[in-house]
């Protein structure tokens, strides 16, 4: 076994991972390819560059996000610490100067005795591996030929290209006065049947397990809702995505500006359903399907979105049945590069058939700035374990947020995306529900730090 602990990728679960192993006085060499080479949306040659938003979002416990970097605090993060140190007038949500922050970390990772920043490329981790252990968290614009060598350790054909995906809702801001359980064909009232039997039939279906949420809407409720979607803000793609985002996925809105009822012939057609509530087909219907062990969240079918995440919400909950939803993830359409991290990983973000590897920040499926902090610091923390020969890894509870990601992007999915903070990922509160959402957020943030332990 090497004396030393190799960390290749320099953003911030690189950083947070280097940290967290110096500080064990274990000596840490730390790859990052910037200034030699550049990724195409890298220009500092800083570690830790910020490259979109420079918002870490909110820093109230009764956000999700803001509970996860209170857990990251107590835990002495380093870019937390950084980030507060380097923060900029945001409101309640904590924000950076990018520039001073990338600076300021370099400074703690070059200036601390135990971590060799090398500047070079990193294609070949095979040797690295044969006699030491490595984490790898070169996000999720992995160079080809390192993401090359991860395929072949991996056993993977390919890592999984994210270049769209649809807004996830948090089950219970659904409205269920408008929306309805059932899978297509098997909502539709029969001939032989009466309107009765029929919604017998489906009171019967409510109380079995139910794949997917309907969302029936009316022939004003859907063109109006078209006319919100083909004139929303979207994002500005950066010039190497545009090149590759469409291939394979239409965002919603380009749909709808080909035509008045191109979604309805498409993710929207109401084919297979009729309304409950008036025992006919409804003119478009909107399907949110299942996406956890939990249900507890869904996503929205179909809906792969360029829209800017404040229009998602505008636009989206102008759909009935979505008036007060909550979204726990937006739709994005970017190039992210990860591996299946659901089959590959366990809970200590540690390769299940190469012990000595681990993964850390966007590359494992955490999505967000502290998310991949957060992976980063549990890898170093398992890092170290297993360098001193202690296997009693740091597994961190469910019921805190960084312990929810890590056991999200390692429990089997077959339909496995990236995630960011959110409570739908964390158990539910035991007893009565508490419908003040602002109580059972904090309440849930209370059972968290509770539980906060190393």
């Amino acid at each position: 076994m090497k004396d030393y602990i190799t960390i290749i990728g320099g953003g911030l679960a690189g950083c947070e991972a280097a940290y967290q192993i110096a500080k064990q006085k274990i000596p840490v060499k730390l790859y990052e390819m910037k200034p030699q080479k550049y990724s195409p949306a890298h220009s500092n040659q800083d570690l830790a560059e910020i490259v979109c938003s420079n918002s870490f979002k909110s820093n109230l416990l009764t956000n999700a996000c803001g509970l996860l970097k209170e857990e990251l605090r107590r835990l002495d993060s380093l870019l937390i610490r950084i980030a507060d140190e380097t923060k900029v007038p945001a409101g309640q949500a904590l924000a950076v100067d990018r520039d001073v922050f990338a600076k300021r970390v370099t400074e703690e990772i070059k200036n601390n005795p135990y971590i060799e920043v090398i500047n070079e490329e990193v294609t070949d981790i095979k040797g690295m591996l044969e006699e030491g252990i490595v984490i790898i968290a070169t996000g999720p614009l992995t160079t080809q030929g390192l993401a090359s060598q991860i395929q072949e350790l991996t056993g993977q054909d390919k890592l999984y290209f994210y270049d769209a995906a649809a807004p996830i809702i948090q089950k219970d801001s659904i409205d269920f006065a408008v929306a309805f359980y059932g899978d297509r064909y098997s909502q539709e009232k029969k001939k032989e049947e009466t309107v009765e039997e029929w919604k017998e039939r489906l009171a019967k279906q409510e109380g079995e397990e139910q794949s997917y949420i309907n969302l029936p809407m009316k022939q004003e409720e859907y063109e109006a809702f078209c006319k919100e979607l083909v004139e929303a803000e979207v994002v500005t793609l950066h010039e190497f995505e545009k090149r590759e985002i469409f291939e394979g996925c239409m965002p919603i809105e380009i749909m709808a500006k080909r035509g008045l009822d191109t979604l309805r012939f498409g993710p929207l057609k109401p084919v297979g359903f009729d309304d409950p509530r008036t025992a006919r087909r409804p003119y478009a219907v909107i399907q949110l399907r299942q996406d956890d062990k939990q249900a507890s969240l869904y996503n929205m079918v179909g809906f792969q979105t360029n829209l800017k995440f404040g229009e998602q919400k505008r636009v989206f909950q102008r759909i009935p049945g979505l008036e007060e939803a909550e979204f726990v993830k937006y739709g994005v359409m970017h190039r992210n590069t990860y591996i299946n991290s659901s089959q590959l990983l366990n809970e200590r973000y540690q390769l299940k058939n190469v012990p000595n590897l681990y993964f850390a920040g966007q590359i494992t499926g955490v999505e967000g700035y502290v998310e991949s902090i957060s992976s980063g610091l549990v890898a170093g923390l398992n890092a170290i374990h297993n360098f001193k020969g202690d296997f009693e890894m740091s597994c961190f509870s469910e019921y805190t947020v960084i312990g929810a990601l890590a056991k999200y992007v390692s429990t089997p999915n077959e339909k496995f995306q990236p995630m960011n903070a959110n409570f739908g990922i964390l158990p539910e509160l035991e007893g009565k529900r508490i419908r003040d959402k602002k109580v059972r957020y904090l309440s849930l943030a209370k059972r968290s730090l509770e539980n906060l332990k190393i």
